[in-house]
């Protein structure tokens, strides 16, 4: 039995829709439904059951589970906003939580794949090689929470046997309950459908121009199959960044958004709010020697073309809403 934590989130649940095409639908869901729409992010998979991600670790620290019932642990589960204050709830969910889970992996010899994130990364003064995680300098206390569970994992010497995966800006279908927390690319689409526009930010740095600022974009279904490759392939193991190695502009994703929509490009720029200054990335691009040097390489699709499957097949066709 493969168990996911965060199974009913975003990217979890796109995960499963994975396993179960390929196959696999012996999988323990561990998530905590709370009161959004992430319940319809599991309609149609299959899976043998759900637990609270409480009861699961209460079971696993009880010897209730075993290598005999989990055969490897995907651990998507955390606190995800990066806007989030409360230092105590971050290190609850995203280290204490994780460190329970990678001591029960590693104890049983269990696969173990967890969620760093590419925030770890901060600035980028340091730039965005995978090759080192110790020392880096996150802008937010959620990437100080994924940064210090990273060296936790290194300084135990388990990253040698897990396989840690810093997302980027990971984009797609099932990212509706996330609020503000979801992606550029559905909240443009949502702009464009209320109000015939997109707002993006002005830079407020001379290095850069409206709408100019760089992200690297991964589309979900590919950052899917990189993990089915990893699970199976169990390479490349340590701390792996999962990105494109293309870091795009937002006035790209943009112009993408409206060619899918078959409209005419009408982007507004507006202030970057208080809140966000220090806090926010102009660039990042994922160096991705170590994963294309691997058995789990991939071929990664254009902005462009995920960006219309993302819109004309999923967020336009309501009964693909869900993938």
């Amino acid at each position: 039995m493969i168990a996911v934590t965060g199974a009913a989130g975003f990217i979890g649940s796109c995960f499963v829709k994975t396993l179960n095409e390929k196959g696999y639908s012996d999988i323990l869901i561990i998530d905590s439904l709370e009161q959004d729409d992430r319940w319809n992010n599991l309609v149609t998979k299959r899976f043998r059951g759900i637990e609270h991600p409480e009861v699961f670790k209460r079971k696993c620290s009880e010897g209730q589970y075993d290598a005999s019932d989990i055969t490897a642990l995907i651990h998507l589960g955390a606190c995800s906003s990066t806007t989030e204050r409360n230092a105590e709830y971050l290190l609850e969910n995203n280290y204490r939580y994780s460190m329970a889970m990678a001591q029960f992996a590693m104890a049983h010899d269990i696969p173990f794949i967890y969620a760093s994130s590419a925030a770890t990364y901060g600035g980028g003064e340091q730039g965005y090689d995978d090759a080192s995680s110790i020392g880096l300098r996150p802008l937010n206390m959620y990437g100080y929470s994924k940064q210090m569970f990273d060296e936790w994992m290194i300084i135990n010497g388990y990253d040698s046997s897990a396989i840690g995966i810093k997302f980027f800006n990971v984009f797609g279908p099932n990212e509706y309950h996330k609020g503000d927390m979801a992606s550029m690319i559905y909240k443009s689409w949502k702009q464009v459908i209320a109000q015939g526009h997109i707002s993006l930010f002005a830079s407020d740095i001379s290095e850069y121009s409206d709408g100019g600022q760089m992200r690297d974009f991964i589309y979900v279904k590919d950052a899917c199959e990189v993990m089915w490759k990893m699970l199976n392939e169990k390479s490349p193991r340590g701390i792996v960044n999962l990105g494109t190695g293309k870091a795009r502009m937002w006035n790209d994703v943009a112009y993408s958004v409206f060619k899918a929509l078959g409209k005419e490009p009408d982007i507004r720029y507006v202030s970057m709010p208080d809140s966000l200054k220090g806090q926010y990335q102009y660039y990042t691009q994922a160096e991705m020697k170590k994963l294309q040097s691997s058995t789990s390489a991939h071929d990664f699709l254009e902005l462009e073309d995920s960006i219309a499957d993302y819109v004309i097949n999923h967020l336009q066709d309501s009964k693909q809403r869900y993938y």
